[in-house]
């Protein structure tokens, strides 16, 4: 029995864990499924192609909002050339108002619901004529008279009982290997999946350990942890961060989903004893208005989180994403913007401005007529306006998410930006008035080069500051350089020609070679800007009468924001120096 499962990720370097949990679980109970894995840039065309050449006797597909489009057609186009081979789906997207979908969708045969390892597993079996469809529980299914049958899920199995998926790494390399220590989550948040379930489970810790250590002993590069909440259980997060802490390779990273103001002091020390990359946290704040945070039941202690963010930013050793989403109940637009420069000024190394997405299933999703929800009917089905915000200021909320991207999260203009945002009171305006500026000369949605941007923010920062153009030409080439370095120099930076003999033998005299490192000379103490807390711009701005030069070492880097390390020499350069 030739039975496919079949992945089609958002990108390369993702990979599917639902799938394989599902082959794993089935070989275990003495069934055999092959997978197949693909990426929404593949055509539609080739992936057929692929899928009809595995002649597969049941095909199934693996269904999110990124993909399921190209489900749905691939499922029609499969029917048609084998109509004889069943074709089931699973996964989030069509695990609500199957029944509904089943109708739309003649070509699909049936329905996991929910969590599938057992389901798959029963369905492989009846394939392989052992037991009968109605047997299977958490499945909705067609029969041949066109009866929509569904058979609800009874029961979960408990997380020890599903097996290990990962035997081998190998197929895994330069991808993203996911990783669930739980799943479920106890809280209610309305617009999230997982408040539909809030019954929480978790793998042992014995097993988690040995699992990890395979991880850790096999080098692999980032393990992401799926769960919902990861520290919504204080032992089973403390079990887990020492063990990796106590374990540690030098090279595996673990990204972990949290809830900072859940963090308690003991938490606290000993994330703060981590290998700097060791962890990465991802932490959704999604609003810091009050009456969004009750309306949507999500408990958050704003203080608390804000103080937890602060603690750890101060530590230097763990990269941490906060999440904003735009478009939730009782959140106008000023109230966004007023989260938006709260958020932001806890300088996480990203912020993520995303915008509602009314999935099916949820709270917003059954309510959205009562909060006037307006949203894109297909997926990803984010929100356009609501009762609160008008499609206009969504817009504007868009391009700041855009000038967001490109220069925050980048985190490729840190110096220049730090100087920037002391002329606005506002964040959040300083990236609309950026916004206005790339239209106003044309290059708004345009992809360009890393210099180009420079040069686009140089004549940007000097027309609303224009006494301190120096200032943001050197931050600009602090920036250009502590990233990489750059084989053509920008326009404004100083020609080093005159230079070029005490460069060389500067760097004979320290060890290096010009092919890995870089000096440059800088008036303003730069470096000092990268702190971006309590900053004196009074003596920041201070032009020196001698520069002081930056060495960057392209061959050693910062484990926590992957930048070049420096080195500050001071000028023993003159006139006649060659």
């Amino acid at each position: 029995m030739n039975v496919l499962l079949t992945a089609i990720n958002a990108k390369y370097i993702h990979s599917n864990l639902a799938v394989y949990s599902l082959q794993a679980y089935a070989r275990e109970h003495g069934q055999y499924a092959s997978i197949a894995e693909f990426t929404i840039n593949h055509r539609v065309e080739e992936i057929l192609n692929e899928l009809y050449m595995r002649k597969p006797d049941v095909l199934c597909f693996s269904c999110y909002i990124w993909n399921i489009e190209y489900v749905k057609e691939l499922s029609a186009e499969f029917h048609k050339l084998c109509p004889q081979t069943p074709i089931w789906l699973g996964g989030p997207e069509v695990s609500f108002e199957t029944e509904t979908f089943l109708k739309e969708n003649p070509s699909v045969t049936g329905i996991i619901i929910g969590e599938g390892e057992e389901a798959f597993y029963r369905l492989c079996a009846y394939y392989d004529r052992e037991g009968f469809m109605e047997e299977i529980d958490g499945i909705a299914w067609r029969r041949e008279n066109g009866e929509i049958c569904i058979q609800p899920q009874k029961k979960l199995l408990p997380l020890d009982e599903i097996p290990f998926c990962y035997q081998d790494l190998e197929r895994f390399e330069n991808r993203i290997i996911y990783y669930e220590s739980g799943r479920g989550c106890p809280f209610s948040c309305t617009y999230c999946l997982s408040s539909v379930d809030k019954q929480l489970r978790l793998r042992s810790l014995e097993l988690v350990y040995r699992e990890l250590q395979y991880f850790l002993d096999q080098r692999a590069a980032q393990v992401k942890f799926v769960d919902r909440t990861f520290n919504c259980d204080h032992e089973h997060a403390m079990g887990i961060w020492k063990y990796i802490k106590d374990h540690d390779n030098g090279v595996t990273n673990f990204h972990f989903e949290i809830s900072a103001d859940l963090l308690n002091e003991q938490e606290l020390k000993l994330l703060s004893q981590m290998r700097p990359g060791l962890v990465q946290f991802e932490i959704g704040v999604q609003t810091t208005n009050f009456e969004t945070l009750r309306e949507i039941r999500r408990s958050m202690s704003i203080g608390r989180l804000e103080d937890a963010v602060l603690r750890i930013h101060k530590g230097r050793n763990i990269h941490q994403h906060l999440d904003l989403i735009a478009g939730l109940p009782y959140e106008n637009y000023d109230s966004f913007q007023k989260s938006f420069d709260e958020v932001y000024a806890l300088k996480p190394q990203q912020l993520q401005l995303g915008f509602l997405k009314v999935l099916k299933g949820s709270f917003l999703y059954e309510n959205a007529e009562e909060y006037r929800l307006v949203y894109r009917d297909k997926p990803p089905y984010e929100v356009m306006e609501t009762r609160w915000i008008s499609y206009g200021e969504m817009l504007r909320i868009k391009l700041v998410e855009e000038m967001l991207e490109i220069h925050y999260n980048s985190g490729q203009f840190v110096t220049t930006l730090a100087v920037l945002e002391r002329i606005f009171e506002s964040p959040f305006e300083m990236y609309l008035r950026l916004a206005a500026f790339y239209g106003e000369n044309g290059v708004l949605h345009q992809k360009m080069t890393r210099l180009a941007r420079s040069e686009v923010l140089l004549k940007f920062a000097s027309g609303i500051d224009p006494d301190f153009r120096e200032l943001y030409e050197e931050t600009l080439l602090y920036d250009l350089y502590i990233r990489e370095n750059v084989k053509k120099r920008p326009e404004w930076a100083k020609d080093l020609y005159v230079y070029r003999v005490w460069i060389q033998k500067s760097l004979h005299e320290k060890g290096y070679q010009s092919k890995y490192c870089h000096l440059e000379p800088f008036f303003y103490p730069v470096r000092e800007i990268d702190v971006r807390q309590n900053l004196d711009y009074e003596r920041l701005m201070k032009k020196a009468d001698a520069p002081m030069w930056v060495l960057f070492d392209y061959e050693n880097r910062d484990a926590w924001t992957k930048e070049a390390d420096i080195m500050w020499i001071r000028s023993t350069w003159t006139d006649d120096t060659e």
